[in-house]
């Protein structure tokens, strides 16, 4: 596969990262398959980009119109090199205000959502014997937060998929990342790409604080990003996990050294649960 001409299959290139790496791969002279759930929100793409985009209607939670696209997408095209899952949303609420429906909505989207894009796209790329599946995660794939505890477990139920996905498809020539941005300024804290729960008065003073701080994080530019995309995606063995911005490892580093000291200070309980072996 050259490093030009490439066919993508984009979900959620109506806003965010996904229209920003969207625009840059058509830039670039790729080909793309641009998907959103209101194909009103694409259609600029047509006019701007002629036969090298295609825009198609998709709601990653039904499976059945997932699996239709692809087909689509792939007969259009006549092959997929890289498979992006960039589809997502944010709940924003406490553990004890989210209620059941709220819950099950983000899963379905931020979780069950991918995995119907990777089911339909992988005997496509089976036969192929190549192509590179990418998602975007977050460096909340890693760390959670208190107020988007639900959004984050999202992202850690997405990491170990994508992990699990790698080990099992390898053998078929297919390539694994998982993307994961820091804090930018895209429209993903925009009211399109949030939920609010209904909120308990008991919480308001906290989620007052934590919105504040996440106002006055350093917030890294999108537009900055479509070149290290690119160079990720043209590795001969490119990453599982791939960082986007300059403040995700120290963070992440830190969580993990805070994790193995408290593993650690408690090891010798841990190893007295073990029991005779068996």
């Amino acid at each position: 596969m050259t490093q030009q001409n490439r066919i993508w299959f984009i979900t959620g290139a109506s806003r965010g990262f996904g229209r920003v790496w969207t625009e840059a791969a058509l830039e670039r002279g790729d080909q793309v398959v641009a998907t959103a759930r209101k194909l009103e929100s694409i259609s600029v793409l047509n006019e701007k980009y002629g036969e090298n985009v295609l825009t198609l209607e998709l709601d990653v939670t039904n499976p059945d119109q997932v699996k239709e696209v692809v087909k689509k997408a792939h007969e259009h095209f006549g092959k997929l090199d890289i498979v992006l899952n960039n589809a997502g949303y944010s709940l924003v609420g406490t553990i004890e205000e989210a209620n059941a429906d709220e819950i099950r909505a983000l899963y379905e989207t931020n979780i069950l959502g991918p995995v119907n894009v990777v089911q339909a796209a992988l005997p496509i790329l089976r036969e192929q014997g190549y192509g590179h599946i990418l998602g975007t995660s977050s460096n909340l794939g890693h760390i959670t937060m208190p107020v988007i505890g639900y959004y984050s477990s999202s992202k850690w139920a997405f990491e170990a998929i994508y992990e699990s996905l790698a080990l099992e498809v390898k053998q078929f020539g297919i390539k694994v990342t998982i993307i994961e941005p820091g804090a930018y300024a895209t429209e993903f804290g925009s009211q399109e790409s949030l939920k609010f729960s209904e909120g308990m008065e008991v919480y308001n003073d906290f989620k007052a604080e934590f919105i504040k701080g996440l106002q006055n994080l350093e917030r890294g530019n999108p537009e900055a990003t479509p070149l290290a995309l690119f160079k990720m995606v043209g590795a001969e063995n490119p990453p599982l996990r791939f960082n986007l911005g300059s403040h995700n490892l120290e963070w992440t580093k830190s969580v993990y050294a805070e994790r193995i000291a408290l593993w650690e200070e408690w090891d010798d309980v841990s190893r007295s649960a073990q029991g005779e072996s068996k």
